[in-house]
Order: structure tokens, then sequence, then C-alpha cells
């Protein structure tokens, strides 16, 4: 290989390592631009501790909504309870005299209206009472053209006034007569037939129980049917004797049902009379419009947050309390979703957790399904 040669690889060479440096140079002026764009599309992508959904997403979802209670969980008790119709709200239908049952309109479930016929009892007694009462407007007709008459012929002078007042005391013998037989088929309900009573419900509501049977007999005052009114309910909680005293009338209660439903309520009253037999006392609860979820005969837990002697503090449902990293919190309900708010926690006792510190009292929170919020969260933080 000649000399001319050799100069033309060398030079070749040197172009290609100034190149080499060239290019480093660049890149080393160039690179640190790029991970200030990652740092800043992470920070702007870094969980806020909030999760938006919707109302329609709450229902969805099931996530259930309540207030944070006054009061610390030692200001909670705990009984059980039974769902009563309101005394002014179930009536029991009877039969007003004894017969034959011969027709029947209404079965259970139905709806009924205040003064609607549920059904038809043929009796004896009814075409009796019928009978007297047709009786009793005859002799108030015949008595009232007797007085008639006798006031014609006292006017011409004919008979004497003694006549006339017989007569008019007659007409008011025969009214009374006719007064107390219509009350009586008032009473018991005699139907138009002239030989049936009728049994009618008092109240508007649902038959609950219809214990009579088409064509059978029965006496009088037997139960053919029992109305209830659904809308308006009384829960009976039994309450041992020693927390009856700490219960007001105005305290919130908290009804669970067997399958998990919860509903709202407010003492009504409490009875201050303890069952020497389960030294128990009743209180009387009122629930609020939740109350459809519940029915008479129905058994719930009841949580009274009671005042009298309650511990300050805040009470929440122990499902409402999640675990994010080392931190407790609760979600607190926003107009976009929720957010994810730090507490701290204290006693927890009967399903309820004690709130130190971190959440007021009646903040709206999650409670039931709060998980999914909590998954929400660490889905965002993972993306």
């Amino acid at each position: 290989m000649n000399p001319e040669h050799n100069k033309l690889y060398a030079g070749a060479a040197i172009g290609l390592v100034l190149a080499a440096l060239a290019g480093f140079g660049v890149a080393r002026m160039t690179g640190p631009s790029a991970p200030t764009v990652d740092t800043e599309a992470a920070a702007s992508t870094a969980p806020t501790d909030t999760v938006a959904i919707t109302q329609d997403g709450i229902k969805t979802s099931g996530i259930g909504l309540a207030q944070a209670a006054a009061g610390g969980v030692a200001g909670i008790i705990l009984a059980s309870a039974t769902v009563e119709a309101t005394p002014d709200a179930e009536a029991v239908l009877t039969a007003r005299a004894a017969g034959t049952v011969t027709r029947i309109f209404k079965r259970i479930g139905d709806p009924v209206s205040a003064g609607e016929t549920i059904a038809l009892v043929e009796s004896r007694e009814a075409s009796a009472i019928a009978a007297g009462r047709s009786a009793a407007a005859a002799r108030v007709t015949l008595a009232g053209r007797q007085l008639a008459r006798e006031r014609t012929l006292l006017n011409q002078g004919v008979s004497p006034r003694a006549d006339y007042e017989t007569a008019e005391a007659n007409l008011a013998v025969a009214q009374a007569e006719a007064r107390q037989a219509s009350a009586a088929a008032s009473a018991a309900r005699v139907a138009g037939d002239g030989r049936s009573v009728a049994v009618i419900s008092p109240i508007s509501g649902r038959i609950t129980s219809a214990p009579g049977n088409l064509g059978a007999f029965v006496q009088a005052e037997t139960e053919l049917f029992r109305v209830a009114d659904p809308r308006r309910l009384q829960v009976e909680a039994s309450v041992p004797a020693a927390d009856a005293s700490r219960v007001k009338a105005g305290d919130g209660v908290e009804l669970t049902t067997k399958d998990g439903a919860k509903v709202e309520g407010r003492v009504r009253s409490a009875t201050g009379v303890v069952d020497p037999q389960t030294r128990q006392a009743t209180i009387i609860v009122t629930p609020d419009v939740g109350g459809s979820l519940i029915a008479p005969g129905q058994l719930v837990q009841a949580r009274i947050f009671a005042s009298g002697g309650a511990a300050s503090g805040v009470s929440v449902p122990q499902d409402a309390v999640q675990t994010i990293g080392d931190r407790s919190v609760v979600f607190v309900r926003t107009r976009q979703g929720f957010k994810a708010q730090t507490v701290r926690v204290g006693t927890r006792s009967g399903g309820m957790v004690e709130i130190a510190a971190g959440l007021p009292a009646n903040t709206v929170i999650a409670t039931t399904n709060a998980f999914l919020l909590k998954a929400e969260l660490g889905k965002e933080s993972a993306e």
C-alpha cells in the first residue's frame, strides 16, 4: 500500500472519531430535558385521593351513604327489635253476627280502601235486624199520618186536644224506635240484601291475614281478616334495663334487616317499664322514609345512638373505615364523588368504629361497599 492511500485512510478515521465526539456532545446537551418531561407527567397523574362517580354509579355499585353519628362507641346500644304496625294502622275484621260466609272479595296481599266491603256473611240475625228496622220505619209512617189526622180534627174542633197530644207522643216514640233499629243495623253492618252482614275495612292498607273460608259457619266476632297499612309502622326494641335510662326521645336509630338493608329511624318514646321476666325495657322507634324496606312481624337489629351518657366523639360503621398504606381513611361525599379523608381511629365495638379525630359529626360518608372506592384509588395509582 502506497503512502498516499495511507494518508487517505488516516483522514477518514480521524473524521469518524470527530463525528462520534460531536454526537456524544449533542446527546449530553439534550439529555436532561427528557426526565423533566417524565417527572411533570408523573406529577400530573399522581393520585389525589378523590374518586369521581355519579349518583347513578353510586346506586349501581351499591355504595351506602350515611352520616357520621355524634357520640362515641360507648353511646351505642345494640338491641333486637320487632316491626309492628302502629295501633291505628292495623285492624281486625270480624263477623258482626253468626252466619255463613257467602262472598269473599279480597285475598291475602290485596290492597283495600277504608270503607270497602271484604266479605259477606249470611245471617239470621241480620234478617231479624233488617226486619226490625223496616217495622220501625213503618210505625213512624203510621204515627205521622195519625198525627196529621188529629191535627186536622183539632183545627176543625171535632177532636179534643188530648188526642192530638197522644198522637204526637206516639210519633216521637216511633221515631226513637226507628233510630234504635237503624243504629243496630249499622252496628251489625247489615248489607243491602237484608239477610247478610258485610265485613268492612275501617282503614286503607293490605290484607295480611285471612283465616275465613268460603262456606264456613262463623260465630259473631270471629276474626276473618286482618288489614295493616305498611306505611305506618313502629319498631319495638328490647333494651337492657341498665341501658334504658340512657335512651331519650329523638335519639337516632339504625335498623338492619336480615338481608343487610339499612333503615334510619328515631326514638319516639320509652315505656320506662322493665319486664320482670326478661329484665328488658321496650323502646318505641319510628322508622324514616326508608320504612318500605321493612314489614309488620319482621325481626331487625336496632343500633341506638343513645344521647344520655354518651361519650364524646364520632362513630361510623366499620365498613366505612378503609386502610390505604399506613393510614386509615373514610370516603367523604363530595359533589363529584368521594374524597379519602385521613382519620384517627379509636375504639371498635358492635360493628361500629369510634373516630377520635379527622371527621366532624353529621358528615356524609360511604359505608357499605366503601372498599370499591379504595380499589378505584388503587387502580388510578397503578395507572
